[in-house]
């Protein structure tokens, strides 16, 4: 095997030059993507999961324009209150025990009420009255009553004086990702069976469904990650619906070796050098939430140009073939994913979806709004 007579390594002295980039113009600009597709549709932005990734308190100031907000847990909701804002809230997954309710007063959050014993709890408690959300399972499996279950629930709930006068009905939609399968159709039939001559407005459409479902919209729509300019549809990028990433991961490169042929890259020595090369090691892994699981080829902006990830991504750094980069230097910027390349693309090598690499961000990367 040819060796190289030596290794040129050049390094650049700077602090960990990795951050993530939250623009508030695309959270807004999405929203009002959103609004444009269910005219008629009221609005909760969902900021769950630290507003996906991007920072509960920064999303949330910059969706005021929502007409609710939906969290997952009510440490959330405190912390949109602290931040000072006062737009509903619901809680999406629910309270979970009777301590819980007077802290639902107390901030004034909506709740979602989806099992018989929130039913009970509901009945053992008094104070002032909570704006219910009645979730029917219409085929998801995972929260939501039978559907032949749902008159007796809307009846208990409707005689508590500590449950507001209107109830919102909703369910929740296993693939309204796939246009093309029934399986959407077929929740938004057992829906409307379940709910027929119930009072209340209707809630069912997810991120896809704004995309892909008009018929689903009803009064509520709830999207998450179209928010953020991403899609779950699968050979679609957000871009693709009109929207825009709301994050730019981006980093540097700290080194720029000249590689000999023959020579074998990373950990496990899964890559070989076809040829003499550059090669860019860049301060991103994942220990900075990027996926560790990308394979050779991965794309990554070099300078704003196409290059692909070679070698395994280890924790704190990843190898980038500079062949079609041969002028770039140490310091030079890499974008991993943001304008011009979507997460989705990232995502999709990883064999998962876009919500969860922006999800998965850790504390080491540096936040930066613009």
């Amino acid at each position: 095997m040819a060796k190289p007579a030596r290794c040129a390594v050049t390094l650049v002295g700077m602090a960990r030059p990795t951050s993530a980039t939250i623009h508030t113009d695309a959270l807004r600009h999405n929203l009002g993507a959103i609004r444009a597709r269910a005219p008629e549709s009221r609005v909760m932005a969902v900021v769950k999961a630290d507003g996906y990734g991007h920072g509960l308190e920064r999303v949330a100031r910059a969706l005021q324009g929502a007409d609710a907000f939906g969290v997952a847990a009510l440490s959330d909701a405190e912390r949109i209150r602290a931040a000072g804002l006062s737009q509903p809230i619901v809680l999406l997954s629910g309270f979970d025990e009777v301590d819980d309710l007077p802290q639902l007063r107390r901030l004034n959050v909506e709740t979602v009420v989806h099992h018989a014993a929130q039913l009970a709890m509901l009945e053992q408690s008094a104070g002032e009255p909570i704006r219910c959300w009645l979730k029917v399972d219409t085929g998801m499996h995972r929260l939501g009553f039978a559907p032949d279950a749902v008159r007796d629930a809307h009846a208990r709930l409707s005689a508590l004086a500590g449950v507001a006068d209107e109830i919102v009905l909703m369910s929740h939609f296993a693939s309204s990702d796939e246009f093309e399968l029934p399986q959407t159709r077929e929740q938004l039939q057992v829906f409307a069976h379940a709910t027929s001559e119930l009072p209340g407005l209707r809630s069912l459409a997810n991120s896809a469904a704004v995309l892909g479902w008009p018929g689903a919209h009803g009064d509520w729509v709830r999207p998450g990650g179209a928010l953020y300019g991403i899609s779950v549809v699968a050979g679609q990028t957000g871009a693709d619906f009109g929207l825009r990433p709301a994050m730019t991961l981006a980093t540097r490169l700290l080194a720029v070796n000249r590689i000999g042929r023959g020579e074998r890259i990373g950990y496990s020595a899964t890559w070989e050098t076809p040829e003499d090369m550059p090669v860019g090691v860049a301060a991103i892994g994942y220990g900075d939430g990027y996926p560790r699981h990308v394979p050779a080829g991965t794309p990554v902006l070099v300078n704003g140009h196409m290059a692909p990830v070679i070698g395994r991504v280890s924790m704190d750094l990843m190898t980038i073939d500079l062949r079609s980069q041969p002028d770039a230097r140490p310091g030079d910027p890499v974008t991993l994913w943001g304008e011009g390349l979507p997460v989705e693309v990232i995502a999709d090598a990883a064999a998962t979806i876009g919500y969860e690499p922006v999800c998965s961000i850790t504390r080491r990367v540096r936040f930066v709004e613009d």
